[in-house]
């Protein structure tokens, strides 16, 4: 299983592409990556189905982390 918690690729904000593999992004936009609806993203969340980190009241997520969980669920 993966280690999820290296954190030591990511860019916080900013439209820059080199940023973009360390990219921190809220539920509303994993949902829109993952083509899902965006209750089904926080549920899963939740529920510790899909790597995420709670601030606040909002989800974060990090695409390099939901690439690699999507290409690990999938095989």
């Amino acid at each position: 299983m993966p280690d999820y918690r290296d954190h030591s690729r990511i860019y916080i904000g900013g439209d820059d592409q080199v940023g973009q593999v360390g990219q921190v992004m809220t539920s509303v936009e994993a949902a829109e990556y993952l083509k899902m609806h965006v209750k089904t993203v926080c549920r899963l969340a939740k529920e510790g189905k899909i790597p995420a980190k709670k601030v606040g009241s909002e989800w974060r997520f990090l695409r390099s982390v939901l690439d690699n969980w999507l290409a690990e669920s999938l095989v």
